[in-house]
């Protein structure tokens, strides 16, 4: 089935087309949610809820870009609703871990893992991962992040460096990088995973 014909049958409420459209694309949005999730079972509601405003608000779509990105664009705005009313966002932040990391210019081996990286993402503070995954792996800036989690455009850059420097002591910790590493380049490797 394509593209256009499963976007015409959701609009006609057609049960094969929103089952054609979820099994298409719920695999990739499950691992936007599982970014942002503090477990598998959140994952899983916040694709849920995301999908089921894809299907309601599917008459908005304007064919103006890809459909694959606005569906992505409901299932992001998803999970950070799904934070707020869970007051999960707003749970205390451990800077504990972001003590002085120096970085230097090199890139993360090329047999990194994305699953290992996600992984490492999910152990930070449910604020410092949110802001990381807007930032880093969704595009969104700052001040677009301070709007949307309705926290100062300041706040969302000092998290963002908290949580870089925080990833990145996990990721040595961890063994899965060498200490120090440089940046940030190596994560636009899975930028969209």
């Amino acid at each position: 089935m394509t593209e256009q014909a499963i976007i015409a049958g959701c609009l006609q409420n057609d049960a094969a087309a929103q089952r054609e459209l979820y099994n298409r694309f719920s695999p990739k949005m499950l691992s936007v949610c599982y970014r942002f999730a503090p477990n598998r079972e959140d994952a899983e509601d916040m694709l849920q809820e995301g999908f089921i405003k894809v299907f309601t608000q599917i008459h908005t779509f304007q064919n103006k870009g890809a459909f694959e990105g606005w569906i992505r664009r409901i299932i992001v705005h998803t999970c950070i609703n799904f934070l707020k009313k869970h007051k999960k966002f707003n749970e205390s932040l451990d800077i504990s871990y972001a003590d002085s990391v120096h970085v230097k210019e090199e890139t993360v081996p090329s047999i990194m893992q994305a699953r290992q990286i996600i992984e490492c993402i999910r152990l930070l503070p449910v604020g410092y991962r949110t802001v990381l995954n807007l930032y880093a792996l969704e595009g969104y800036s700052h001040k677009e992040i301070g709007m949307m989690l309705d926290i100062e455009e300041s706040t969302s850059r000092s998290q963002y460096t908290r949580a870089k420097a925080m990833l990145e002591n996990i990721l040595i910790r961890k063994k899965i990088i060498e200490a120090p590493k440089q940046d940030f380049q190596w994560l636009a490797a899975f930028n969209k995973s």
